[in-house]
């Protein structure tokens, strides 16, 4: 096979032709004087930073195809997955420019290249990320261009492109009205919520209708603090992530900014989102919940199909009431109960109520143990019930979260082989 490579002759790719990894490497194979040296060091600095392993030009490559955007994944995203036969030939076209990266080795494409190239070992191992499982599965059994093409256009329709494909959640930048990934997300997972199986059971299955393309509602977890309410709807982004599932967080400052977020999340057709608002509450002189109500029921241009929202909080009624909202005095404002209808108003818009109790004495010490036997400790049933009630008297009650807080604290001091000398 040629093993001539040009940038320029890509018609979609576009990106590749001003990436200087990319540039240096088809100016090592194109110059017979030149020492490949300039290629060879950006591809190491590469593989250090992105923990590649194997062949790395080739895996350089794929990543940037997978991660950049491109009208072939761009397209894709606003059509929902579908994509023209026209455009599917340019990117055949394209796939086909960059079919020897595929198959050769960096030692027989550039000169001087190392043969510890075609095999490299980084530092830190390679991260078990879709980018390495598609390298590793769909590149090396391909038998065919058309099969890396298929394989190219499955990705972008499970995946997405560049910080959709990579990360499951992100915050939300009003300054420049873009996403931002979430990098140390926690990979919670609903298996390690212990109890609770009702609620997580009514979360998932209003979930899974969601990803499913059925009708499905707005959610609000409601109940005690501590209860695992955030902690579950962190755990679908992680649990749902290759369904195409991905979390927004907006905070309560940043309300206003709804229509613009949602307007954004229109773009990524065929992902599905989550906006995560976290501890929902709002005082009676508060008015940005008005903001949500408009998000859920939709102002002039209906809320994207694409888009739920799910919230947290520790109050049902999500405007703070107070007994005077319900009395009818005699300076009170004419129709009392508009006012009172106003504050429940917001509450009522979530279709689906999911409510959270405190656990029970049973409940919280199986979380206590869950979490020890985590890390290979087990207490006996006994002591377990009087080291687990003592924490619980000495802080804040029994829910979930002081549950996990004496299992680190036990974790932490009482496993602990060392004694702290304050002479040293």
């Amino acid at each position: 096979m040629n093993k001539n490579f040009s940038p320029s002759d890509l018609l979609v790719c576009r990106s590749l032709t001003n990436d200087p990894v990319i540039n240096a490497v088809a100016a090592a194979m194109t110059s017979p004087d030149s020492s490949g040296s300039e290629a060879i060091a950006a591809l190491i600095i590469a593989a250090e930073n992105s923990n590649f392993s194997g062949n790395i030009l080739r895996s350089y490559v794929v990543n940037r195809l997978l991660t950049d955007q491109n009208i072939v994944n761009s397209t894709l995203e606003r059509s929902g997955g579908q994509i023209g036969t026209s455009l599917k030939e340019a990117f055949v076209h394209d796939i086909e420019v960059l079919l020897p990266l595929f198959i050769y080795k960096p030692s027989e494409l550039i000169k001087g290249a190392p043969i510890f190239l075609d095999d490299y070992q980084s530092t830190n191992k390679a991260d078990k990320t879709e980018v390495n499982a598609f390298v590793s599965s769909v590149i090396s059994n391909a038998a065919s261009v058309s099969d890396l093409v298929d394989g190219f256009l499955s990705y972008y329709r499970t995946y997405g492109y560049g910080d959709i494909a990579v990360y499951k959640a992100f915050s939300w930048n009003s300054d420049t009205t873009m996403l931002k990934g979430i990098q140390n997300f926690e990979p919670a997972l609903l298996k390690d919520i212990i109890g609770y199986q009702r609620q997580k059971e009514a979360l998932v299955k209003n979930t899974l209708a969601f990803l499913s393309g059925l009708p499905a509602n707005n959610t609000l977890l409601v109940g005690d603090r501590g209860t695992g309410k955030s902690t579950c709807i962190k755990a679908l982004a992680n649990e749902y992530f290759r369904h195409g599932l991905r979390l927004v967080q907006i905070k309560k400052h940043q309300l206003k900014d709804l229509p613009g977020v949602m307007e954004h999340l229109r773009l990524f057709a065929s992902k599905k989102f989550i906006i995560y608002l976290d501890d929902l509450s709002f005082e009676t002189s508060e008015s940005d919940y008005k903001y949500v109500k408009s998000a859920i029921e939709g102002g002039v241009e209906p809320r994207p199909e694409n888009v739920l929202i799910y919230a947290t909080s520790n109050r049902r009624h999500l405007i703070h009431e107070t007994w005077s909202d319900h009395e009818e005095a005699v300076d009170s404002e004419l129709y009392n109960s508009d006012s009172v209808n106003e504050t429940v108003s917001l509450s009522d818009r979530f279709g689906l109520i999911i409510k959270f109790r405190a656990p029970s004495q049973d409940e919280y010490l199986a979380i206590i143990d869950h979490d020890l036997r985590q890390e290979g400790v087990i207490l006996n049933p006994e002591e377990l019930r009087i080291e687990g009630k003592r924490w619980e008297l000495e802080h804040s009650g029994r829910n979930g979260r002081t549950a996990k807080q004496f299992a680190a604290y036990y974790l932490g001091q009482r496993t602990n082989r060392f004694v702290f000398d304050p002479e040293t």
